[in-house]
């Protein structure tokens, strides 16, 4: 059983429709009690990242997540699921991101057309579980603004657009990707059965 944490603001509805067709049940999660008590834990994302972090925290959802993760609690971010594990962020700067990783979200150059919408490929950066069985040409579907550009060890796989940034990264139990997979195709749906692999 797969936990969305349903903070309003995303699109977990999408990310739960590309879970049913892998054949996964998934509950979503409102509550720090739901949060406590997932076996396997995906925090989708789309929007601002002010909206994310207010939710979690008027909810009182923050301190149960950042528990569960902790906890070894298999857990996937996407978008900016990814994003709120840094420090900060330059979109909502004066909040505090879950600080589970050290460093600051920031806007991408805008040498290029934004927000970063389309189809693009990765780098690899080291042996990836989310990416094993992925077509090294594949392409993922990507919808941003804000990007990690700081790749720490836990970047599995970096992106180009205007600048490098973090794509994938995997640290222990922890999980996130930059594009969505539930928007890419079967590549997309690979990583997703990765992460269910990883939760089983």
């Amino acid at each position: 059983m797969i936990t969305l944490l349903d903070c309003g603001v995303s699109n977990v509805a999408s990310v739960e429709r590309a879970l049913h067709r892998l054949g996964a049940e998934s509950q979503r999660a409102t509550t720090p009690e739901c949060v406590s008590n997932a076996r396997a834990l995906l925090l989708p994302g789309v929007g601002h990242f002010e909206a994310l972090i207010r939710v979690l925290d008027d909810r009182k959802l923050r301190a149960s997540l950042i528990d569960t993760i902790r906890r070894g609690i298999p857990f996937l971010g996407i978008c900016l699921g990814l994003q709120a594990l840094y420090d900060t962020s330059e979109e909502a700067p004066e909040l505090t991101g879950l600080q589970l990783l050290s460093g600051r979200v920031r806007a991408l150059p805008p040498v290029a057309k934004l927000p970063h919408m389309g189809w693009n490929r990765l780098v690899t950066k080291h042996k990836s579980r989310l990416l094993e069985g992925v077509d090294t040409d594949a392409y993922f579907y990507f919808a941003h603004t804000y990007a990690a550009m700081e790749l720490g060890e836990e970047t599995v796989a970096s992106c180009s657009y205007g600048t490098e940034f973090v794509a994938v990264l995997e640290k222990e139990n922890m999980c996130a990707v930059q594009f969505h997979p539930e928007k890419s195709g079967e590549a997309g749906a690979q990583v997703l059965r990765n992460f269910l692999r990883l939760s089983a």
